[in-house]
């Protein structure tokens, strides 16, 4: 069905961007918890350095996160230098470009469910016998539940998005880095606003059904805990 409106190529510009944003948040999740973690129960004095890192792509432009990962990634650049292999104009280098724009959009969402639980309930975990992981697990992930919820719909979401920064490290190769957003922009130039409006109108609906489940559920979360 959906064929019939979108081309081949558009096609593949759909699927390489659901398949991004679903890697990149699996990869956000993994990497973002235990940093979320560490940040929500540090009193280092280098947690201000770490927690303005993590929330730069808020405001920087997604061009200039862009280039300087496109200096650090593309051919002749350190990783390669260093025997490593240049990530830039390839899939993964869209894997890596994304993590570091998105991460402020997972991290904090569970930097403030982790730093909502008190430390008398882990207190409470401890005198029990449990362990830093069975606490983590049995304890903390339960009570955060909301914020894994936020984390995943925002950074799916915002990844979904994307266009400076996938545009400087990836390029626009149909089929191997071209997302649906540098589609639209494409198709924009080509003055072909009928394939750009129904691109346009697929992520607009998807991002407010994702919106607007998250919402939902998170009404219901508070209603449970009123």
């Amino acid at each position: 069905m959906l064929e019939t409106w979108i081309s081949p190529q558009d096609s593949r510009a759909l699927w390489l961007t659901f398949k991004l944003a679903a890697i990149t948040t699996l990869v956000l999740l993994l990497l973002g918890t235990p940093l979320a973690w560490w940040l929500a129960r540090t009193r280092a004095r280098i947690k201000l350095v770490i927690e303005t890192l993590v929330a730069l792509p808020l405001v920087l432009p997604p061009t200039v996160i862009g280039f300087y990962l496109l200096l650090l990634l593309g051919a002749q650049g350190p990783i390669q230098a260093l025997g490593g292999p240049a990530f830039a104009f390839t899939f993964t280098g869209l894997v890596i470009g994304s993590v570091f724009y998105s991460l402020p959009f997972v991290v904090q969402p569970l930097q403030n469910a982790f730093a909502s639980i008190g430390d008398a309930t882990l207190e409470a975990a401890a005198s029990l016998r449990a362990g830093p992981w069975d606490r983590f697990f049995t304890v903390v992930a339960p009570l955060s539940l909301r914020g894994f919820l936020t984390a995943t719909t925002l950074g799916f979401a915002h990844t979904l998005g994307e266009f400076g920064v996938v545009l400087m490290i990836g390029g626009n190769i149909p089929g191997e880095t071209q997302v649906v957003s540098i589609a639209i922009y494409d198709h924009v130039e080509a003055v072909d606003y009928a394939s750009a409006h129904v691109l346009s109108a697929l992520l607009l609906g998807l991002s407010f059904l994702l919106l607007i489940s998250l919402y939902a559920l998170d009404g219901r979360f508070r209603m449970r805990l009123s």
